[in-house]
This record gives structure tokens, C-alpha cells and sequence, in this order.
């Protein structure tokens, strides 16, 4: 790794990395109130207090875990399913144009609409539900990406005649295609992992998936919305969270893609 990618990936591993351990570290606990409503901040509470006088710090510190996780989860399995769907279309292109226009029907769908009706279709599954629109919502825009890079692969002569020397679809998908798509899947991986923090924020925001007193970025910003004016880190904190998170994560992510352009070369 050179140094250039080595600086554009340590920003998305230290936030995701503090994320991840910021429960254990938070001073104060994230239900205990410690200051007044919206109290500006000063020793006890370096971020304020929100609408209940909690520690904003303490908060946010602990509300990075779940959107991470789940939309690390969600970004992994959109675009694994994505690249292995994209892939057998290429090689069969019938099962490609099937898989084409269902993605065509599914991309009609508004994100926030297919979101409630997954959650209101499953009352009781929480974070669950909200990963699972989430998937359901990033594949067909996936697929559609994963199609068009696994086509010129398929048409190789080399794919050619693995398949004309009788060797296996998953043969030809697993060893032959995916290998080739890398750039182009860490490339994806970046995009979805920054649409699923926009739909699990949404979802959070919308009080769907977590529930108050939870600490959750998204559910902080609604919480603490009506109190902007009186202590601005309450509802201003966790969005530059949100987007320094998503904007991280993307960065790394195409830092980490196999440059697949030309060199120029010199000559002597």
C-alpha cells in the first residue's frame, strides 16, 4: 500500500474504529442525565446536554456502533450478491435479462417507502427489518453495475474456453470473473456502504429500527431537533458524524481498488 492510499484509508479506520469502541469509552452514562435540558457546554459535558440534560458526548460516542455495523453488513451483502448475480448474467445472458428487469421493477421503488413497508410488514424485527430493505433496496442498482463491468470479462477468450472445455458455471463465476471485478466491486462497496448509511439514518431518523432511549446518531438529530438554537452540538455532532463516516468509508474504499488504467511510459 503506498502512503497516499495508506492516508486516505486511516481517516475511515480510525472513525469506524471509534465507532466500534466508543460504548466502553463514553464518560457518562447515555440514559443518566447529567446537566439541564440543552445546556451549553462546559466541564461536565464537553458537547452539552440534549433535550433530557444526557451527556451529548456519551452519546454519540455510543450511537456509531449499530449504524456501522449494520451498514457494513448491508454494504457486504448487496454487493456479494450483486457481483455473484451480475456475474451468472453475464455468463447466461438469459438468466441476465431476468435478472435485469426485476432490477428495473425493484429501482421504481422510493428508498423511504420500501423502507416502511418492510418494517410495517415486520413489526417486531427492529434492526433487522431495516437491514433487510436495506439489501432488498441497494441490489437491483448493484446488479445493474456488477452486469455491465462482468460483460467484456465473459466475452474474454480465456472465459471462452474454460466454458467451451466444459468447466462449471460456478467455475467460470468463482475463478474466472470475480477475480477480474475487483476494482469495480471495492469501488461498489464504497457507493452501497454510503447508501446504507443513508437508509438505516433514515430509518433511524424515522424512529424505525431503534427506539428511544437508545443512543443512535439519526434518532439524536430528531430527538434534538426542536433544541438546535439553544445547544447546536446535540443535532450538529452526530450529522458531521454521519458524514464524515460515509465520506471515510468511500475513501478507503477507492484507495484500496486495483488501479486498472493505463501507465504512460516514457520514452527514451
Amino acid at each position: 500500500m503506498t502512503l497516499r492510499a495508506a492516508l486516505r484509508v486511516t481517516p475511515a479506520l480510525l472513525l469506524v474504529g471509534l465507532a466500534l469502541v466508543g460504548p466502553w469509552i463514553a464518560p457518562h452514562a447515555v440514559d443518566t442525565p447529567v446537566t439541564a435540558p440543552y445546556a451549553t457546554p462546559d466541564s461536565a459535558a464537553l458537547l452539552g446536554g440534549d433535550q433530557l440534560g444526557r451527556d451529548v458526548l456519551s452519546r454519540l460516542l455510543a450511537g456509531g456502533r449499530d449504524l456501522v455495523l449494520s451498514s457494513l453488513l448491508v454494504a457486504l451483502l448487496v454487493t456479494g450478491t450483486a457481483a455473484v448475480l451480475g456475474a451468472i448474467g453475464a455468463v447466461r445472458p438469459l438468466v441476465g435479462r431476468l435478472v435485469e428487469r426485476t432490477a428495473d421493477v425493484l429501482m421504481l421503488l422510493p428508498a423511504v417507502l420500501g423502507i416502511l413497508l418492510v418494517t410495517l410488514s415486520w413489526p417486531d424485527g427492529g434492526r433487522l427489518a431495516v437491514i433487510a430493505a436495506a439489501v432488498v433496496l441497494g441490489v437491483p442498482y448493484a446488479v445493474r453495475l456488477t452486469a455491465s463491468a462482468a460483460t467484456p470479462i465473459a466475452e474474454a477468450g480465456y472465459v471462452e474456453a474454460a466454458a467451451a472445455g466444459g468447466e462449471r458455471l460456478w467455475y467460470l463465476v468463482v475463478r474466472e470473473i470475480l477475480p477480474n471485478l475487483r476494482a469495480t466491486l471495492l469501488a461498489l462497496f464504497g457507493l452501497r456502504f454510503v447508501a446504507a448509511v443513508y437508509l438505516v439514518a433514515t430509518a433511524g431518523f424515522l424512529q424505525v429500527g431503534p427506539q428511544p432511549p437508545a443512543a443512535d446518531w439519526a434518532l439524536m438529530i430528531r430527538e434534538n431537533s426542536s433544541g438546535l438554537l439553544l445547544n447546536p452540538w446535540s443535532v450538529v455532532a452526530p450529522s458531521i458524524a454521519i458524514g464524515l463516516l460515509a465520506l471515510g468509508v468511500n475513501l478507503a474504499a477507492a484507495a484500496l481498488a486495483p488501479q486498472t488504467g493505463r501507465k504512460a511510459v516514457t520514452v527514451l
